[in-house]
């Protein structure tokens, strides 16, 4: 499941559908200072700590076990309680149309599978190829590129 609002309605639909004793939380944040990414990250880690809580289980180290992070600020990632060793780090100048190519894409292969996530990385290397070595006339990033403009 994925949250990407900051509708608490939204959230709290999504923890009731999961088990959140086995669920793993994926926090996916480059600078893990985003509004909306952390307010959800936060909300979630209060709702699976009061399940916990409710159920008697021991609170010790539990988000270390069922949150990870995506991003590229380890000092915020444990601020919020994952262990560092719990964090995919990539580097800070991936930006953030690109980031799906990082770790940032971890959610996304879950979500699709590995082997379509294989074919969606050959099929990005095959156009970075085709835009490499196309000459002008035949490059379909230029040639889309262009488009944008004249049409803008």
């Amino acid at each position: 499941h994925f949250v990407s609002n900051i509708d608490g309605t939204h959230l709290s639909e999504v923890l009731n559908l999961v088990d959140l004793e086995s669920t793993l939380f994926i926090i996916a944040s480059k600078t893990f200072t985003t509004q909306e990414t952390i307010t959800n990250a936060l909300s979630a880690r209060n709702e699976f700590l009061k399940f916990l809580s409710s159920r008697g289980i021991s609170e010790a180290g539990a988000v270390a076990k069922h949150f990870v992070a995506l991003s590229t600020n380890a000092e915020k990632v444990k601020e919020f309680g994952i262990d560092e060793e719990n964090m995919f780090q990539f580097w800070d100048w991936v930006g953030g149309r690109y980031s799906l190519w990082s770790a940032i894409g971890l959610s996304v292969m879950i979500s699709i599978g590995y082997d379509n996530f294989v074919e969606l990385l050959t099929g990005a290397h095959i156009m970075d190829e085709h835009f490499i070595n196309a000459p002008t006339e035949n490059n379909l990033p230029i040639i889309l590129a262009l488009v944008g403009i004249w049409y803008n």
